[in-house]
């Protein structure tokens, strides 16, 4: 039984070390040639102890980096540079109440909900008519808000598909006939022309 009191150590299962010539055992990961984007996490190698130390030791987090892009990385506040709508001075407010056209302040604060209220219900009546009633019903089967793009569109349809496929989900098929419902939504919204 071998000692696990290395973090990160997986079982080998069979697996060798993916260095040049190692015979050893493949117990740990290391990132491989593809790293991770829309498709998922990106590949994995599986190194013996000594390769993944020298794989480790080698690793420069910086590489392809020009001096400014160090720099900027290596600041306390990296990632903090963006000002988020709830942080600004004015909240994300547009335009504040007059306070001196209100008796009670708490009518003023009623009447820029209501303001805002109206505005976002004009906004969500715009998006959902670029629909048509077929559609709406399709977004609403695929569980998506009518802002969603193209790729949020694929992403969904992917998750989708792997919950109730039999082949993804150990052979459950008392979904299959959501999955049918799934596969004619997507098929319906990939050629509407709201995602053109």
């Amino acid at each position: 039984m071998r000692s696990s009191k290395f973090h990160g150590r997986y079982d080998s299962d069979g697996r060798v070390c993916e260095a040049p010539g190692c015979e050893e055992a493949g117990e740990f990961r290391a990132p491989g040639g593809r790293g991770h984007g829309f498709d998922g996490p990106g590949d994995w190698r599986y190194l013996c102890l000594d390769h993944v130390r020298e794989f480790n030791s080698g690793y420069d987090f910086f590489e392809g980096m020009n001096a400014d892009e160090i720099l900027s990385a290596q600041s306390p506040a990296a990632g903090w540079q963006t000002e988020t709508r709830a942080f600004r001075a004015d909240a994300g407010v547009d335009g504040m109440p007059r306070w001196a056209d209100f008796h009670d302040p708490l009518d003023a604060i009623g009447s820029r909900a209501s303001e805002i209220k109206r505005a976002a219900r004009g906004r969500q009546h715009e998006v959902f008519s670029q629909f048509t009633p077929r559609e709406r019903e399709a977004l609403q089967v695929m569980g998506l808000d009518p802002k969603a793009d193209r790729s949020k569109l694929r992403r969904r349809y992917s998750e989708l598909v792997r919950r109730y496929h039999p082949d993804r989900n150990g052979g459950d098929r008392s979904h299959e006939a959501k999955l049918q419902n799934v596969v004619e939504a997507y098929q319906l919204l990939r050629r509407a022309n709201a995602f053109a």
